[in-house]
């Protein structure tokens, strides 16, 4: 049996057969009473949030989660297509898998995809990537001086905001995991 500081953020551990990643966990212990973890998880198959709180001598069982590097190849509007980079093996995902990954992937960008039990149940794009603003707004002469954003519509599809400077068919770095821009991309990133 494992013990209650065995849970930690980034522990992966089975709720009703499911794997859920600790986001945040809080160690109590108080007079006369029994030490407890407080956890809040993100169920990794549904992508649901959970609150559930450990009570000491209570067994859990933390969940057997691998992740692998893989190319994303393409998508429709039923799934999204990955190469393993260890096994050469293609594999889908369903759309609604990937949806919040999608308008940060282009062709041939590398990924990590997280697997449970043999099956893919969720990828993570590149922190940073670069993509080409396919659409925006023009913008007007002293734009640089205001400090406004305005909206893009990058070549993934995705739509961002950016500084009033930016023009279509720049390059610009995205930070995937706030969608937020994160400068420009003058082709050394």
């Amino acid at each position: 049996m494992s013990a209650l500081t065995d849970i930690k953020t980034g522990a992966v551990i089975k709720v009703d057969g499911a794997p859920c990643l600790v986001v945040w966990n809080q160690f109590n212990r108080k007079q006369q009473r029994k030490p407890v973890m407080r956890t809040k998880m993100k169920n990794l198959i549904t992508g649901a949030t959970v609150d559930k709180t450990f009570l000491s001598g209570e067994s859990y069982e933390f969940a057997d989660v691998e992740s692998r590097m893989c190319q994303y190849l393409y998508h429709d509007q039923d799934a999204a297509y990955f190469l393993d980079n260890q096994s050469y093996e293609q594999f889908e995902l369903k759309i609604d898998m990937v949806e919040g990954a999608l308008p940060f992937m282009k062709d041939d960008t590398e990924v990590r995809v997280t697997f449970y039990e043999g099956r893919a149940i969720g990828v993570t794009p590149p922190i940073k990537v670069s993509l080409k603003v396919a659409s925006t707004t023009p913008g007007v002469k002293g734009d640089s001086a205001t400090g406004g954003f305005k909206q893009a519509t990058l070549e993934t599809g995705g739509v961002v905001d950016v500084p009033l400077f930016i023009v279509e068919g720049e390059s610009v770095i995205i930070n995937t995991e706030t969608q937020e821009y994160a400068g420009r991309d003058s082709g050394g990133f």
